[in-house]
């Protein structure tokens, strides 16, 4: 497959992904505004701005971090590359390039997206836009669905994988930040009853919530973490992303004839990760963990793109 190919499918699941979760930041964060009764929260809009990494440039162009100008940014600012608006934008122009290559109901499925988040692009209230953000979640879940089953398992569906299971690693490591700036737990992470509703919140944004009960009675911090980090089954887990996405890389490197850059790094991300426990996140800190593996995990998308992408055409 040519470097430009593989570039543009692994970029198109990975905005497709973030848009996703970008939608799942903003309902969270709106529930939890819900269940805790709090009518005027710029507080939590702020630190979702953070928590999406893009609050320096939230900065330049807002004064304040309220309900209207967050869900602007977040939602459809164009000048935003991390917007939904924006990540639907570049993931259907990549999508465009690579016509011959996916599937026909991919592309359909794309458009069609597309032109659902322009048409509702002039909404701005939380209430007018509940069913804006389900409706994206359900459109990525269902190109998913298209890739599995409509396009051949071969390079390019690797690539496809491996965008999507970095960027969800990411994201969900993310969400869980969410719970940190948010509602900052106690120095002994003592979970109180108001702690329960509050991680229930961040279990629902993963689609996590049902999974997890059927292991754990109450959610609280020390359980929550430890299923979003290291659970070896749930598929938005970052250990499950993580040793999906190596076995993806494992395949195009049978393909290819050699090992890369990026199956090394993902290979010493997952040993790393498997030399931790949810008691070393409780001694770290959860913030520095976090921290932590967003450095590694974003040193392998620089090794992706040097060991794919950067190569000349033949």
């Amino acid at each position: 497959m040519l470097s430009r190919a593989a570039n543009s499918i692994y970029w198109m699941s990975r905005y497709l992904e973030r848009a996703d979760n970008i939608s799942r930041f903003i309902d969270v964060n709106m529930h939890l505004m819900l269940d805790l009764g709090i009518h005027h929260g710029n507080d939590h809009w702020n630190a979702l701005v953070r928590t999406s990494g893009d609050d320096e440039s939230f900065a330049e162009r807002y004064k304040n971090a309220t309900e209207a100008n967050v869900i602007k940014f977040l939602t459809f600012d164009e000048t935003n590359p991390n917007s939904i608006l924006s990540c639907i934008r570049n993931a259907r122009e990549n999508a465009r390039t690579v016509r011959e290559i996916i599937s026909s109901e991919m592309w359909e499925m794309l458009n069609e997206l597309y032109h659902y988040v322009n048409t509702n692009s002039r909404k701005r209230r939380i209430a007018d836009l509940e069913g804006f953000y389900l409706h994206i979640r359900k459109m990525n879940h269902l190109f998913v669905g298209l890739a599995e089953n409509s396009f051949s398992h071969g390079e390019g569906w690797h690539f496809i994988r491996i965008g999507q299971l970095l960027e969800r690693a990411d994201k969900t490591v993310r969400i869980l930040d969410v719970k940190y700036f948010l509602l900052l737990p106690s120095v002994d992470y003592v979970d109180s009853p108001l702690d329960t509703i509050e991680w229930a919140a961040v279990l629902k944004s993963a689609t996590a919530f049902e999974m997890y009960r059927k292991r754990f009675h109450r959610a609280n911090f020390h359980d929550v973490t430890d299923f979003l980090i290291f659970d070896n089954e749930f598929p938005r887990s970052v250990a499950f992303c993580l040793r999906q996405a190596l076995a993806s890389l494992q395949e195009v490197a049978h393909m290819h004839g050699e090992p890369s850059k990026a199956l090394e790094q993902v290979k010493q991300l997952d040993g790393w990760l498997k030399n931790h426990s949810i008691d070393d996140v409780w001694k770290i800190g959860l913030h520095e963990f976090i921290d932590d593996f967003q450095t590694r995990n974003n040193a392998i998308d620089q090794a992706v793109f040097e060991s794919f992408f950067a190569f000349r055409d033949a």
